[in-house]
């Protein structure tokens, strides 16, 4: 043997032992390597789970993915649809009552719109609580306490109790329609898939119940026992309550939206944790005080139309007992435009589209003030309401893209709960001109009101929302 094969005999000899306490083999070291790949993908894992929950990502909603989320998402949509048109049907039988209200009551025009008054104290109560509330008890819960203001209000008018109770009552309605009105429409905004379509529908709900509620109420007018009227509210009322606690059980919005599978981030909640002072914040907003003020003129123009119109018509036109059906064709042409229309905004733009109802609108007021015709100025009435309807949802629709995410509930809960208190201010103010001046003055004050609204509408920002 060669002295070179010697060396290479020995060197191999020297590495081929080992160890007993270190043995390797080949599946030692696969099953290491495999060790030690899980190990990476775990950190990689832990790594990229770290850097998402560091970045400031927007609410996102996961799509309902099963026929009973997408199910409960019609139930809950169907919920709130129901108290709107409880809303509707609250402020549409006020106008078709309100000369048998003078009546039996002997009371005069400026004495009657304490109605209205003290239905605007409820309604600035509740928007103003309503943030707190909402926060402190959670959204199930305040809309169950709305529905029950309601229950006791219908329960206090049914027996035609003396005219301060009578108006006190009222007060106590406005407080639980704001709470409901807010909550719905702060819910509705939230909503990721069809909001603006569901906004609408919202809405025209509301317009189908003050549609109902002057025919039922124009017949209790002509009766001996007129308040019964207040009987079938309550049912509504009851029936509303009964379906609130169902379907809502308590829960705060963000169970409720989880649910039918729309989900809110961490992110989101940890900024809401940090809200030191909501009402501070939302009140630093330009956009939300003028679409605030917006909205409570276009509320106040809505509902003082509805209400005023039929005593206008029997004191102006000659209208009949029938006259209140008028405001049911108002109503019907409010519903009507809000899912009709939809098509229009979308054509036209839903800003644009504003300026073009309200000028339309305008022009066909100025027809039932100065054509003196029964039949034409119902027929303009009528279209009036069709023209005004698709206002409110783009609004609240318009809100969603231009105030803060983290905001959004409670700032369109304070536009829908503040704004409903034209429903109360501006039909007072008609009732304190007309005891000076007449029922004539009804039409001057919507044609300047409804002015107004344009030029309030050209202030509100159009600029997206932005992240906070």
């Amino acid at each position: 043997m060669s002295a070179t094969s010697e060396i290479e005999l020995s060197s191999v000899h020297a590495r081929a032992p080992h160890r007993p306490e270190e043995p390797v083999t080949p599946a030692a070291t696969v099953e290491d390597d495999a060790k030690s790949l899980r190990k990476s993908l775990d950190n990689i894992e832990a790594a990229e789970t770290e850097r998402t929950q560091s970045v400031d990502i927007p609410p996102t909603a996961v799509p309902a993915s099963t026929p009973a989320m997408r199910r409960k998402a019609r139930i809950q949509f169907a919920t709130l649809c129901w108290s709107l048109f409880l809303a509707g049907w609250n402020d549409g039988t006020t106008g078709p009552l309100l000369p048998r209200i003078q009546t039996v009551y002997h009371v005069n025009f400026a004495v009657v719109s304490l109605i209205f008054v003290c239905n605007c104290v409820g309604f600035l109560s509740g928007a103003a609580a309503n943030v707190w509330l909402t926060d402190r008890f959670g959204f199930g819960k305040v809309m169950v306490l709305g529905s029950l203001a309601q229950v006791i209000a219908y329960t206090i008018e049914a027996p035609a109790p003396p005219f301060p109770v009578f108006v006190i009552a009222y007060a106590i309605n406005g407080f639980g329609l704001a709470l409901q009105d807010a909550g719905a429409n702060g819910f509705v905004a939230s909503l990721k898939e069809n909001a603006a379509t569901k906004m609408s529908v919202l809405h025209a709900v509301y317009g189908v119940g003050a549609f109902c509620s002057p025919l039922v109420a124009t017949e209790f007018a002509q009766l001996h026992q007129w308040s019964f009227h207040f009987l079938t509210s309550l049912a509504v009322a009851l029936a509303n309550t009964i379906a609130l606690i169902v379907v809502f059980r308590f829960k705060d919005q963000d169970t409720a939206l989880a649910e039918i599978g729309q989900t809110v981030t961490h992110q989101q909640d940890a900024a809401q944790e940090n809200d030191g002072d909501k009402y501070r914040q939302m009140f630093r907003l330009k956009s939300l005080h003028l679409m605030a003020i917006f909205i409570l003129i276009y509320v106040g123009v809505e509902v003082t139309l509805g209400g005023w119109i039929v005593t206008y018509v029997k004191d102006l036109r000659g209208g009949g007992p029938s006259a209140g059906y008028i405001s049911s064709g108002f109503f019907g042409g409010l519903t009507l435009g809000r899912v009709g229309l939809l098509w229009v905004n979308q054509k036209v733009g839903e800003r644009r589209a504003i300026f073009l109802y309200a000028i339309i609108a305008i022009g066909l007021e100025l027809v039932v003030w100065f054509v003196p015709s029964l039949i034409g100025g119902a027929v303009a009435v009528s279209f009036v309401g069709l023209l005004l309807g698709p206002i409110y949802p783009i609004v609240m629709n318009h809100a969603g893209r231009v105030l803060p995410p983290r905001l959004l509930t409670g700032s369109i809960g304070w536009i829908a709960g503040f704004g409903q208190t034209g429903s109360a201010f501006l039909p007072f103010l008609t009732g304190a001109l007309a005891q000076k001046a007449g029922i004539k003055s009804l039409q001057p004050l919507l044609v300047s009101m409804m002015s107004f609204m344009v030029f309030l509408w050209a202030l509100v920002p159009n600029s997206p929302r932005r992240i906070e």
